[in-house]
């Protein structure tokens, strides 16, 4: 197993209490120093998600300074002392997972996790870690910031949603209203008010390309689709095409590194989709009447189509919506 957690320790005491917590702790292991304390947490920050480091809080705070970055993308840090009395939980409590790091090492060692997080202290809901776990992706980082602080000094915050949802935390807050609302789950880039938007994994993309078109052509088109309909390009789960096209290299490749799922159907089953102008030329060459309209509409589970097809010089984008990215019943928000 790959270890995930480096674990550090400056004294005698701290070396032995980092030997037993890795005995205890899967996924970790105790990180020399040699080269010096600040070279160790330099090295361990790039090659690890989280850090235990057994020794005082301000060498900790000293080592890492010059290589915070942003919570979504640096370690998380829990600091110990040297008897286990406390792990604290020092850097990326809620996305990066110190919180429950804190938590977990505290239990080994039948200590106390410090955690001073004001949503965790007042038993609110952390909301950047609910985007993650709904899948939704914020644009305006310091707008949630903002919406988070309502929420623990109000206790509740208000949200409006384009889609059905599943049941919702007590302190977030379905409302009828957009302008009642802190934030807005939506597809769309262009929406008015002060809610801070959240783009749920709610697009497919329906391709058609020529053959070896790059897979940077291919992105480049997508983003264009998107952004000429406002649409948010985080939105897109997917794509979709004909299966002639499950060996393009371009294609694979795009969606290899965009972390997007591909779905190909046969010519058979995109003449079934109906609604779609078609192209004689297409038919003639693939057996399909279309690809990119009926295949992004298919890939959708049957979803209204947002954008006809696009022409680029080899590529062609069309997109429809899925009209329930969530695992709810249609009644859930009733």
């Amino acid at each position: 197993m790959t270890a995930h957690t480096a674990i550090i320790a400056l004294t005698k005491g701290g070396k032995q209490l980092a030997q037993r917590l890795a005995s205890l702790l899967p996924g970790s292991e105790v990180v020399p120093h040699q080269d010096g304390i600040y070279r160790t947490l330099s090295q361990t920050w790039q090659n690890y998600d989280s850090l235990i480091c057994i020794m005082a809080t301000g060498i900790v705070v000293r080592g890492i300074a010059p290589l915070l970055q942003d919570k979504t993308v640096d370690p998380a840090v829990v600091v110990c002392d040297e008897q286990g009395q406390f792990a604290i939980s020092l850097l990326s409590g809620h996305l990066g997972g110190g919180n429950a790091l804190a938590h977990k090492v505290a239990e080994l060692l039948d200590g106390q996790a410090v955690i001073t997080t004001a949503s965790d202290v007042l038993g609110h809901t952390a909301l950047d870690l609910w985007c993650r776990d709904m899948g939704l992706t914020v644009q305006d980082k310091q707008g949630l910031i903002r919406v988070m602080a309502k929420l623990v000094n109000t206790g509740s915050v208000f949200l409006y949603s384009d889609y059905p949802l599943p049941p919702l935390p007590p302190d977030i807050v379905l409302v009828e209203q957009l302008d009642d609302a802190d934030l807005f789950i939506t597809c769309r880039t262009d929406c008015k008010g002060h809610a801070v938007l959240l783009h749920p994994k709610a697009l497919v993309a329906g391709i058609g390309c020529n053959r070896n078109t790059p897979a940077e052509e291919i992105g480049e088109a997508l983003e264009q689709a998107c952004q000429a309909h406002k649409l948010a390009r985080d939105a897109v789960c997917k794509l979709a095409s004909i299966d002639l096209k499950s060996d393009e290299p371009g294609l694979l490749a795009f969606t290899d590194g965009q972390g997007l799922s591909l779905d190909f159907y046969r010519p058979d089953q995109l003449n079934q989709v109906q609604g779609i102008v078609g192209s004689d030329v297409v038919l003639r060459v693939t057996g399909a009447r279309a690809v990119a309209e009926p295949a992004a509409i298919l890939s959708s589970g049957n979803g209204p189509l947002l954008v006809q097809k696009m022409k680029f010089p080899n590529v062609t984008v069309a997109l429809a919506e899925i009209a329930h990215p969530f695992p709810v019943l249609s009644n859930s928000t009733e």
